[in-house]
C-alpha cells in the first residue's frame, strides 16, 4: 500500500491545469469547508460531462492535455492500489470463508444433536404415558395394537422401508444424479412429515439418519472420483457440481483445484531441463503447461461456481501459488545461469515468453503479470549488473591498447544490423574503445527495452551512468601527469591505459566523452521509452528531442553524464595550465619577479610575456584541431578553450605569493613592470575577446589590472602618467596576434559573431585606466 501511496503522490497535478476545479485544501481549511466542496459530487443529478465542460471552457489546449495526462496517472495509481489491496486481502478473505464454512458445519451438527435429543425426550414422554395407563385401559390398548397390526402400511411407510436399499443401489451403480434427486425427495418427505406428523418420531429419526449416512457416502464417493488421475473435464465438473448440490461447496471447489494441480504436476514430469537445453525452450514448455492448467481451472470454476467471491478468492490464491512455483522453476533452471553470465538477452527472452503466456489469463479476469514480474526482477537485475560489468571490463581492456585516433564506426554485420540507420545519418568519429563502448551500450538497450514493464528504467540508467563514469576515469588516466587522487581512481576498473601524448590525442579523449554524453548515450536511452517500443525508430527520432524533454529523469541523467565530462575537461585544462606555468624542474614561468625586476636601465623589446604568447599559440593549435573533431559541436570546443584560459587567469588571480611580492615585497612594482603587466593583460583580452574569454574571466582580468594599478599607486606614482597611449598597447598586442596566428591584423573591437561571448566588448585602455584609478 505504501508504494501505491507514493505513486499517487508523485502524480501531482500540473500547475495551473486544475485551477478552476477542486483545489488542494490549505492548512487552515476546515473539514466542513472540504465537505461543502464535495457536496456537488454526492447529488443524484450530478452530471460529470457537464461539470468537466464547465471547468474546461477557460483552458487552452495545452492545459487540457496536461489535465488528461494527470487524470491518466491518477487512474493508473488508483488501479495499482486497488490491485495491491485485493491481493493483500485474499488470504484473509479465504481464511474467513473457511471459518464460516466450518461454523456452518458445526451448526448443522448441533441441529442434528438437538433433533435427536428432542426425539429421545418425546419417546420417553410416550413411555411414561403408556406406563401410567390404568389396568382397565390395558385391554383396550391391546385391542388397538391388534387392530394396528392387522392394518395395511401406508405408502410413505412402504417408501421409508425401501429408501435405504434404493440409495445403496444408486450409489453402487454410480447413478449420482438419481441419488441426489432421491436425497432431495427424502428431505422433502422428512420436512412434510414433521410438519403434518405423518410419521412417528422413531421413523423420522431413522429417516434423517439414513439421509445423513448416504449423503456422506455419496460425498466420499464423489471426492474419491475427483481425485483419480483418469478423471477428466466433464466428469470432474460433474463431481464438483454434485458435491455443491450436497451442500459442501467449499470442499467441492478445493477438490476441483486439487485435481487440476495433480494433473499439472503429472504433466510437468515430462519437462526435464538439461545443461544443454535452451532456456527459452524450457520456459516456453513450462509456461504452456502451467498457464494452460490455470486457464482450465478458471473455466471449470466459473462453470460450476460462477462468480461467487469466496470461490473466486480461493481460485486467485491457488493461481498465484502456481505462478510462484512456476517462477521458481524458471529462475532455477533458466534465469540463474543467464543472469550470472550477464546474458541479458536470454534472460529477457525467458521473461517475455513467461509474461506472454501469463497475460493471456487477463481475458479470464486473472492479472498475475505483476506477481511474475516481482519474482523475476531480482534475477533480471543480476543480469543487468553482470552485463554492465562486462561492458566496463571490455572497454577497459580496449582502452589499454587504444591509440586515441578518431575514426568512423567499423563496418560489419553486427554494426549494419543494429546501428546502420544511426551511422548513415551521423557517422560519429570515435576512438576504438569508445566505438566498442557505444556498440555495447546500443546492444544493451536493445536487450533491456522489452523489460520496461518491470520498472527497471531507473536502475538501468544509474548503472550505465556508473559504467560511463568509470570510462571517463580511464580517459582521465590517459592524460599525462594526471593528478587524480586514489579516491577518484577507485572503481575505474583496469587503470592501465595508453597515454595520450599529443594535443590531438588528448582532444580525442574529450571528443569521445562529449559525443557519448551529449548524443550517443541519450539516443540509446530513448529505447527505454514506451513510445519507442510502440513505434518505429525513424518515427521516434523525428521528435526525439521533444520526447526527451518530457522525461525529467532522462534530462537529469544527461546532466549527470555531462558532469562526468566536466571532470575530464577540468583535468585537461589543469594539466595544460600547469605545463604553461611551471617548468619540468619545478620553476615557474609566471612570477612577480618578471615584473618587479624591470627598471629604467633595462632595454625592453616590448611584446607580451612568453607564457601568454604560448597560451595563445596553444589555444590557436587546439582550435584548429577541434574544428575537425567537434563538427556540429563547436560550442563544446569553444567552452573547452575558454575553460583553459580561465584556468591560467584564475591561477594568476589566486596566487598569493605573486600578489604578496607585488604589494608587500621588498621591491615595489615600477613603471616598466606595470607597463609589461598591462600589456600582457591587454594581449589576453584582445586575443580572447569573443572566442576564448568568458564574461566572468573578462571581469577577473579587470580586477587583476585594478589590483596591480592600486599597488603601483601605493608607491606615490600616477599609473596614467606611467603608461603609454592606448594605441601603443593595441598595436603591439595585435602585431603579436598576427605573428603567432599567421593571419592579418584584426581591427580593435572586432570579434567572431558566432562566439558565445560575441556580446562582450573589450574595454578600451582609457576605460580600464579610469576604472583602476577610481
Amino acid at each position: 500500500m505504501a508504494s501505491a501511496k507514493s505513486s499517487r503522490s508523485r502524480a501531482s497535478a500540473p500547475s495551473g491545469v486544475i485551477s478552476s476545479g477542486l483545489q488542494q485544501p490549505s492548512a487552515t481549511e476546515s473539514g466542513v469547508q472540504l465537505a461543502d466542496k464535495l457536496k456537488i459530487f454526492k447529488t443524484d443529478n450530478f452530471d460529470p460531462d457537464a461539470y468537466v465542460q464547465s471547468k474546461c471552457q477557460t483552458m487552452n489546449e495545452k492545459e487540457i492535455r496536461h489535465l488528461c495526462s494527470y487524470l491518466q496517472e491518477l487512474k493508473k495509481a488508483s488501479a495499482e492500489e486497488m490491485r495491491r489491496s485485493v491481493y493483500a486481502n485474499y488470504a484473509a478473505f479465504i481464511r474467513t470463508s473457511k471459518e464460516i464454512s466450518d461454523l456452518e458445519g458445526e451448526l448443522l451438527s448441533i441441529r442434528n444433536l438437538l433433533s435427536t435429543q428432542a426425539a429421545l425426550i418425546h419417546n420417553l414422554a410416550e413411555g411414561v404415558k403408556v406406563d401410567s395407563l390404568s389396568a382397565g385401559s390395558e385391554a383396550s390398548t391391546a385391542n388397538d395394537i391388534l387392530n394396528l397390526e392387522d392394518r395395511e402400511p401406508s405408502d410413505i411407510e412402504k417408501w421409508l422401508l425401501e429408501f435405504p436399499d434404493m440409495l445403496d443401489v444408486l450409489l453402487a451403480e454410480r447413478r449420482v444424479d438419481e441419488a441426489l434427486d432421491a436425497l432431495d425427495e427424502a428431505e422433502r418427505i422428512s420436512t412434510d412429515a414433521k410438519e403434518n406428523k405423518k410419521l412417528s418420531t422413531s421413523a423420522l429419526v431413522s429417516l434423517d439418519s439414513a439421509i445423513a449416512d448416504h449423503r456422506q457416502k455419496l460425498a466420499d464417493q464423489l471426492s474419491e472420483a475427483a481425485c483419480q488421475p483418469s478423471t477428466r473435464g466433464v466428469e470432474l465438473r460433474a463431481a464438483a457440481l454434485a458435491l455443491k448440490r450436497l451442500g459442501d461447496g467449499h470442499r467441492a471447489h478445493s477438490l476441483l483445484l486439487t485435481a487440476h494441480n495433480q494433473r499439472l504436476q503429472y504433466n510437468l514430469q515430462t519437462i526435464h531441463p538439461t545443461s544443454t537445453s535452451y532456456g527459452g525452450a524450457y520456459t516456453a514448455a513450462l509456461s504452456q503447461q502451467v498457464f494452460s492448467a490455470i486457464a482450465q481451472a478458471v473455466n471449470d470454476s466459473l462453470e460450476v461456481f460462477g462468480n461467487q467471491s469466496a470461490y473466486m478468492s480461493e481460485l486467485v490464491a491457488w493461481s498465484t501459488k502456481q505462478t510462484e512455483a512456476f517462477a521458481q522453476l524458471v529462475k532455477r533452471h533458466a534465469l540463474a545461469s543467464s543472469a550470472a553470465a550477464g546474458g541479458l538477452r536470454a534472460a529477457a527472452e525467458c521473461v517475455q515468453i513467461a509474461v506472454g503466456h501469463c497475460s493471456l489469463l487477463e481475458n479470464r479476469g486473472l492479472a498475475l503479470t505483476s506477481v511474475l514480474m516481482n519474482l523475476f526482477k531480482p534475477s533480471v537485475e543480476q543480469a543487468l549488473d553482470a552485463n554492465l560489468k562486462r561492458i566496463e571490463e571490455s572497454t577497459a581492456a580496449l582502452a589499454a591498447a587504444d591509440d586515441w585516433v578518431l575514426t568512423f564506426p567499423p563496418s560489419g554485420p553486427r554494426t549494419s544490423s543494429r546501428t546502420s540507420n544511426i551511422n548513415a545519418t551521423t557517422q560519429p568519429k570515435l576512438s576504438s574503445s569508445a566505438h566498442r563502448f557505444n556498440s555495447m551500450v546500443q546492444d544493451f538497450f536493445e536487450d533491456v527495452g522489452p523489460l520496461l514493464s518491470m520498472q527497471l528504467g531507473g536502475s538501468t540508467l544509474n548503472g550505465l551512468l556508473r559504467v560511463f563514469n568509470s570510462y571517463v576515469k580511464l580517459l582521465i588516466n590517459a592524460l599525462p601527469g594526471s593528478m587524480e587522487d586514489e579516491e577518484n581512481l577507485e572503481g575505474s576498473g583496469n587503470k592501465i591505459v595508453r597515454m595520450a601524448e599529443t594535443e590531438t590525442q588528448q582532444l580525442a579523449l574529450l571528443a569521445n566523452a562529449s559525443l557519448l554524453a551529449e548524443e550517443l548515450l541519450p539516443r540509446a536511452a530513448m529505447k527505454l521509452s514506451p513510445m519507442y517500443q510502440s513505434s518505429g525508430m525513424d518515427d521516434f527520432r523525428k521528435k526525439a528531442s521533444d520526447r526527451q524533454n518530457r522525461m525529467p529523469e532522462q534530462r537529469e541523467w544527461k546532466r549527470k553524464l555531462q558532469r562526468c565530462v566536466d571532470k575530464l575537461r577540468d583535468s585537461f585544462c589543469r594539466q595544460h595550465a600547469l605545463d604553461l606555468i611551471f617548468t619540468e624542474e619545478g620553476d615557474t614561468h609566471l612570477s612577480a619577479e618578471m615584473y618587479i625586476s624591470m627598471d629604467a636601465s633595462y632595454e625592453q623589446d616590448w611584446s607580451p610575456s612568453p607564457i601568454f604568447q604560448e597560451l595563445y599559440a596553444k589555444l590557436t593549435r587546439m582550435a584548429s584541431i577541434a574544428a575537425d573533431m567537434f563538427v556540429g559541436r563547436e560550442r563544446f570546443a569553444t567552452l573547452l578553450l575558454m575553460r583553459l584560459t580561465e584556468t591560467v587567469i584564475l591561477w594568476l588571480s589566486e596566487d598569493q605569493s605573486f600578489w604578496e611580492d607585488i604589494e608587500e615585497g621588498p621591491r615595489s612594482l615600477g613603471p616598466l613592470g606595470l607597463q609589461q603587466f598591462y600589456l600582457d593583460m591587454q594581449f589576453v583580452i584582445l586575443f580572447g575577446q569573443g572566442r576564448y574569454l568568458s564574461r566572468h574571466v573578462h571581469q577577473v582580468i579587470i580586477d587583476i589590472i585594478d589590483r596591480a594599478m592600486a599597488a603601483f599607486s601605493a608607491t606615490g606614482m600616477d599609473p596614467d602618467s606611467a603608461l603609454p597611449s592606448d594605441d601603443w598597447f593595441v598595436d603591439i598586442a595585435q602585431e603579436t596576434i598576427s605573428r603567432i596566428s599567421g593571419k592579418a591584423r584584426i581591427g580593435n573591437g572586432e570579434r567572431e559573431v558566432q562566439s558565445p561571448t560575441a556580446s562582450v566588448s573589450a574595454l578600451s585602455m582609457s576605460s580600464m585606466r579610469s576604472h583602476g584609478s577610481s
